[in-house]
């Protein structure tokens, strides 16, 4: 009797070998098994590659929200007076020039420097920027952070500061701060220490536990002053529209900044890292692969267990007409079905699990009292997830094309049952 392939018979056949009877029960453990396994691995192929990507994501995202997509400064060079210096005099003019390429969307002399900072008999050192007014409020995750406290307009009059280190020296705003700088004022007896106290009018959270411990914002008069730069700017920081391809604005940056001028973008700062991530998810997704291949090759050992039990059905209806492909098919489909519906699971495990890592994370962050999550090591505050069309695609056509691929054996050896020796003893 021909038929056309997976007829609707043959997936009737199948779901009924599937539904074992009571005799039958370790075939149906079998199933059990395979499709418990199947769904565990999808779960946790899709929960991590969604960690993994918002894990990345939200990285960068504290990177090129908090910091320029690209600094530029200048070689070291000698003035009339014969003194080394690296400072940017004519820094406004480049700014200007590099605001005309299409695609920044900023840039702006910033002095850099660091100084010890007290208050309430402690200390800390902070990396300070000298910056205006309407750059600070143009950086994303420093005028729109999500713990902000304070009245940013209020800058030119204070100082802005991290969480962090307000948290470390028990700071809170119209608190004033001292900051000191060993290369200070200039005096006829040499130079001496330069210590000013600031009042704190915005505290900031940027989102990196690095980046809130150790920043200061000052008015850009004020840090020039204070660190001493009458030469000119420490660098230019530039954003751009697409950080992510950041390697094509490069070349006219170079150009508008003129011939002394280094470049390092935010990807150079952050390579090693970003390349670390890389590698680690390559090989999380192997390791995770490899708990998906185990878990279908539990597959194989109930088709084997099934093809045995049935060898009396399979004589029968070879008898009746069935071709070999016919057997294979239905066969095929009974680890089909484990497969798919293990797989379906799995996706749909592994997507509430995404969707809910954060909550999840702070659950047992609390009640193992803060260690399983530690901003210190981690960089972040939380452990965000991303769901990614692509991540779910490759964890479901990975389990669908190695359930589909352990099946062939075993539906391959129902398929060339003789049906004379099948039915020989019955």
């Amino acid at each position: 009797m021909a038929s056309l392939p997976f007829a609707r018979f043959e997936f009737l056949i199948a779901w009924r070998y599937l539904r074992a009877r009571r005799s039958e029960g370790g075939v149906s453990v079998m199933t059990w098994i395979s499709l418990i396994g199947i769904a565990l691995g999808v779960m946790a192929l899709v929960a991590t590659l969604a960690v993994r990507a918002g894990f990345r994501a939200e990285f960068v995202d504290t990177i090129v929200g908090s910091n320029a997509h690209v600094s530029v400064s200048r070689a070291t060079w000698v003035g009339e007076d014969g003194v080394a210096s690296r400072a940017i005099p004519d820094a406004p003019a480049i700014a200007e020039r590099i605001r005309q390429i299409p695609g920044v969307t900023r840039a702006a002399p910033v002095i850099r420097g660091q100084a010890m900072v007290t208050a309430n008999d402690r200390s800390s050192v902070a990396e300070v920027y000298g910056i205006t007014l309407s750059d600070l409020k143009a950086i994303p995750r420093i005028a729109n952070s999500e713990q902000a406290f304070g009245d940013i307009d209020r800058f030119d009059q204070g100082m802005a500061i991290g969480i962090g280190i307000a948290r470390d020296l028990g700071l809170k705003l119209g608190d004033r701060v001292k900051l000191i700088q060993p290369n200070g004022a200039r005096t006829a007896f040499g130079v001496s220490p330069r210590v000013n106290a600031y009042e704190v009018v915005y505290i900031f959270s940027a989102g990196r536990w690095d980046i809130d411990r150790t920043r200061i914002y000052l008015p850009y008069a004020e840090a020039e002053s204070f660190f001493n730069r009458e030469r000119g700017a420490d660098e230019i920081e530039i954003f751009v529209e697409d950080p992510e391809r950041i390697e094509d604005y490069t070349a006219a940056i170079y150009a508008a900044a003129g011939q002394g001028a280094l470049l390092w973008t935010w990807k150079d700062a952050s390579s090693a890292f970003l390349n670390a991530l890389s590698i680690e998810d390559d090989v999380m997704f192997v390791i995770l692969s490899l708990i998906v291949l185990i878990a279908a090759l539990n597959i194989t050992s109930g088709l084997v267990m099934l093809v045995k039990n049935k060898g009396r059905d399979i004589g029968i209806l070879r008898t009746m007409g069935l071709t070999e492909g016919s057997i294979l098919r239905i066969f095929f489909l009974c680890g089909a079905f484990v497969g798919v519906i293990g797989t379906l699971a799995g996706v749909v495990l592994g997507c509430l699990l995404a969707l809910n890592i954060d909550p999840i994370m702070s659950a047992i962050n609390y009640w193992t009292g803060g260690g399983a999550w530690d901003p210190a090591v981690r960089g972040i505050y939380r452990l965000p997830a991303e769901l990614r069309a692509w991540d779910v695609g490759r964890a479901v056509i990975l389990s669908l094309g190695l359930s589909f691929v352990v099946t062939i054996f075993p539906a391959r050896r129902a398929a060339r049952m003789n049906p004379v020796e099948a039915l020989r003893y019955e």
